[in-house]
C-alpha cells in the first residue's frame, strides 16, 4: 500500500512538471486536470515533501521536426514529449517504445494531436504499457476507422497513470464496450478521460486498482457506475461538467466506493426533490462537492453523515430546514451565491469551524450566530446587500466582539440599503443608541413626560393656576349670561367714577375717611361700593364683574389685610382683566399699610407686578400731608371727568 502510495504521488509532481514545461514551450491553451482537481487531502497521502524536482539528465527543449514527421516538444533522459502522431509514423513510435524497456530511466510520455485508427491506437497503448512509462498523457486525439474490438494485455506494467484530453471518436458505429472495456480493466492507479463526449464508462469486471478517476467535461449522466462494488480503492473521483440530475443516484453510485474520500459533482444539473427514494452514500466521504447545480434546501436531506468538506455554492437554497440529520463531522461549509436570507443556525453542524454565505440575500444579519455557533472560527459573510438600520447594530456589535472571525472585513461589507447610504462600509454606520432601542427610548420618553408633568404641577401649584382658571371660567359665563340676558346693554354705559376694593378689616378708614372726602367734596365722584351698589340676587363674582365695567376707574387699597383676603383677590384679578382687555389705565393703588413681600401670596404675583410697575398712592401718618393725598387721587380719578359727568346726567 505505500509503495503504491509513493507511486501516485509521484506521478502527480511529474506529470504536472511536464504539462507546465510542454505548456511554455508550444504556447498551447492545455490544461492538466488531474492535478487541478486533486483535493489537497489526497495529494497529501503518503506525501515524501522531499520529492520536488527531477534528478539531473541531460536536456533538450528545442522543438524540431524529425524526418519520420513527428515534431519533438522536449526530449529528455525522464521525459518525452511529441506531438503530430499519424498513421504514417505510428509504427516507427512503436518501435521508439520498444527501446525502452523496465529499467529505462524514461518515466513521462506526452503524446499531442495524435491521429490514428483504433488497432494502431491499442498498439501504441500496448506498447507503453510494456515499457518503463509511468505516466501517459495523450491530448487531441482523434481516432479515425473503425472501432474493432481488441484484446489488451495487462499484466507486467509500470504504468501508473493515463490521462487523455479532447478525445474524438469519427465512427459512428461501433459497440461502445469495445472502448470502455480497454480503459475501466486498467491496473492503473489513476485515469483521467476529460472533455471527450464520454456518455458512459463499464464498471470493472474486477477489483480495480483506480484510486483516483476524473471523468470532467463530458456527457456522463446518472447511469453511470450504477450497481458497480469493483471500485474499492478509489479515493477521488471527479465528475466536473457532466449530465447528472439525480443526487439520489450519485448517493448510490458511491455507495459500493467503500474508500472514496473527495467526490466533485460541480457544474450539473443536479436536484434533488423531497418525493426521491432516500439517498445511501458511502461512509468513507469527508468531501463533496455540489457547487453550481439547481439544488435546494431539501438537498440537506440527502447529504451524507460523515461529510467533513460541504460546497454548496451556487445553488437554489434558500433556507436550512429544521429537523434534518445531523452532520455533527461538518467543518467547512460554503453557501455562498444562493438565496439565503440569514445567517444559518448550527443546531445540525455542531462542529462546523468555517462557514461560507457570501453573495446571498442577507438584509440584516442575525446577531445570535456565534451564540449558536460557537466552534465557527471564521465566517464570509460579505457581499450581500445589507440594509443599514438599527437591526445592523447587533451585527456590527458581533463583529467588534467577535475577534476577527469576519472573513473580508471591512472592505466586503457595504450598504446596500437605503439609497442614500449605498456603498457606506458597514464599519462607517453607527445610529444612537437611543435611536435603536425602543425599550430605552419608552423609558426615555416616559422619564421626560414624567418630568415635564411634574414641573408644569409645580408651576400650576406654584403661581396658582387653577385659581386663575376658575377665575377665568367665571368670568367667561358672567359675559355670557349677560349677552343673553341683556342684549340691549352690550354696550355697557359708564356710571361711576371709580370702583373701590378693600378688605372689610380697613372698612373704617373707607367709610371715615376714603368715601367722604371723594363724595361730599368738591367735584361730586360717583363710587361704587359693595355694599351699597351689588344688586341683591347675583353672585359676588357677577356684581364684581358689573361694577367694575360700569367703573372708569377701579380703586385698590392695599394692606396687609387686603392680601389676605380672598375677594378682593378676585377683585384685583377683573380689574387687571379690564386693564389689558380694554388697554385702558383705570386702576389706582393706594398703600394704606405697608406691605411686607414676604406676606403677599405666591398667587398675588399680580399685585407684585402692578406694585413693582405702577405708581401708587400711600397713605400719609402726617396730617399735613393728607390734603396733598387726596388732591392726588381726585387728579387721578377726575380724567375725563366731563365724559362721565356728561354720561351720568345723560342717565338721570
Amino acid at each position: 500500500m505505500a509503495g503504491n502510495t509513493r507511486y501516485l504521488r509521484n506521478f502527480f509532481i511529474y506529470n504536472h512538471l511536464f504539462s507546465f514545461t510542454f505548456w511554455s514551450n508550444i504556447g498551447l491553451a492545455m490544461k492538466n486536470e488531474l492535478f487541478t482537481s486533486v483535493p489537497n487531502s489526497f495529494i497529501e497521502v503518503g506525501l515524501d515533501k522531499n520529492i520536488y524536482s527531477f534528478p539531473p539528465s541531460y536536456t533538450n527543449n528545442q522543438q524540431y521536426k524529425t524526418n519520420v514527421g513527428w515534431v519533438v516538444i522536449e526530449n529528455t533522459t525522464e521525459s518525452l514529449s511529441l506531438s503530430e502522431i499519424t498513421d504514417h509514423n505510428v509504427r516507427r513510435l512503436i518501435i521508439l517504445l520498444h527501446n525502452f524497456r523496465k529499467g529505462s530511466r524514461l518515466q513521462n510520455l506526452t503524446l499531442t494531436n495524435m491521429s490514428v485508427d483504433w488497432k494502431n491506437f491499442i498498439k501504441v497503448l500496448q506498447a507503453v504499457w510494456y515499457s518503463s512509462i509511468e505516466y501517459l498523457n495523450i491530448n487531441n486525439i482523434t481516432q479515425k476507422g473503425d472501432v474493432t474490438s481488441s484484446h489488451f494485455d495487462y499484466s507486467d506494467t509500470s504504468m501508473k497513470a493515463l490521462t487523455l484530453n479532447k478525445v474524438l471518436i469519427t465512427d459512428m458505429y461501433f459497440s461502445q464496450d469495445d472502448i470502455y472495456n480497454i480503459f475501466a480493466n486498467m491496473n492503473i492507479a489513476a485515469l483521467t478521460i476529460a472533455e471527450s463526449e464520454l456518455i458512459h464508462m463499464v464498471c470493472p469486471s474486477s477489483d480495480s486498482p483506480f484510486r483516483y478517476i476524473n471523468f470532467a467535461k463530458n456527457d456522463l449522466t446518472d447511469l453511470l457506475f450504477q450497481n458497480c462494488d469493483k471500485l474499492i480503492q478509489l479515493e477521488t473521483f471527479i465528475l466536473h461538467r457532466n449530465k447528472f440530475e439525480s443526487l439520489s443516484k450519485v448517493s448510490f453510485m458511491t455507495s459500493h466506493m467503500r474508500s472514496l474520500r473527495y467526490l466533485d459533482m460541480s457544474s450539473n444539473l443536479l436536484r434533488n426533490g423531497r418525493a426521491e427514494v432516500r439517498c445511501q452514500w458511502t461512509d468513507s466521504l469527508s468531501e463533496l462537492d455540489l457547487s453550481s447545480n439547481q439544488l435546494t434546501e431539501s438537498v440537506f436531506e440527502c447529504l451524507p453523515i460523515s461529510i467533513n468538506k460541504l460546497d454548496l455554492q451556487n445553488n437554489q437554497i434558500a433556507s436550512i430546514p429544521k429537523g434534518i440529520a445531523e452532520l455533527q463531522s461538518l467543518q467547512e461549509l460554503n453557501l455562498a451565491s444562493n438565496r439565503l436570507a440569514d445567517l444559518p443556525g448550527c443546531g445540525a453542524f455542531t462542529g462546523l469551524e468555517i462557514l461560507n454565505i457570501e453573495r446571498n440575500l442577507i438584509l440584516t444579519p442575525s446577531a445570535h450566530f456565534f451564540e449558536s455557533c460557537p466552534s465557527v472560527k471564521e465566517l464570509q459573510a460579505g457581499q450581500n446587500p445589507f440594509k443599514c438600520s438599527c437591526e445592523l447594530q447587533d451585527f456590527l456589535r458581533l463583529e467588534r466582539q467577535s475577534g476577527g472571525k469576519l472573513s473580508g472585513w471591512p472592505a466586503a461589507y457595504v450598504c446596500k440599503y437605503p439609497e442614500d447610504l449605498s456603498g457606506t462600509q458597514l464599519k462607517d454606520f453607527h445610529l444612537t443608541e437611543l435611536a435603536c432601542n425602543t425599550t430605552l427610548l419608552l423609558v426615555t420618553a416616559l422619564v421626560v413626560t414624567l418630568v415635564l408633568v411634574a414641573v408644569v404641577a409645580f408651576l400650576c401649584i406654584y403661581l396658582d393656576v387653577p385659581w386663575y382658571v376658575r377665575m377665568l371660567w367665571q368670568w367667561t359665563q358672567t359675559k355670557r349670561r349677560a349677552w343673553h340676558d341683556c342684549p340691549e346693554e352690550r354696550e355697557t354705559a359708564l356710571q361711576f367714577h371709580a370702583f373701590i376694593s378693600y378688605s372689610e378689616r380697613d372698612s373704617l378708614w373707607v367709610k371715615n375717611e376714603l368715601i367722604p372726602n371723594l363724595e361730599k367734596g368738591e367735584g361730586c365722584i360717583q363710587l361704587c361700593q359693595h355694599e351699597r351698589n351689588f344688586i341683591p340676587g347675583k353672585s359676588i363674582v357677577e356684581n364684581i364683574i358689573n361694577c367694575i365695567e360700569k367703573s372708569y376707574k377701579s380703586i385698590f387699597v392695599l394692606s396687609p389685610n387686603f392680601v389676605q383676603s380672598e375677594w378682593c383677590h378676585y377683585e384685583l384679578y377683573f380689574a387687571h382683566h379690564k386693564l389689558f382687555s380694554e388697554n385702558s389705565n383705570s386702576l389706582i393703588l393706594i398703600l394704606l399699610e405697608p406691605i411686607p413681600p414676604y406676606v403677599i401670596p405666591v398667587r398675588y404675583h399680580k399685585l407684585k407686578a402692578l406694585m413693582a410697575k405702577r405708581t401708587y398712592l400711600e397713605w400719609p401718618k402726617e396730617r399735613s400731608k393728607r390734603a396733598l393725598f387726596w388732591a392726588n387721587l381726585r387728579a387721578a380719578i377726575s380724567i375725563h371727568l366731563s365724559v362721565a359727568d356728561e354720561q351720568i346726567r345723560t342717565e338721570v
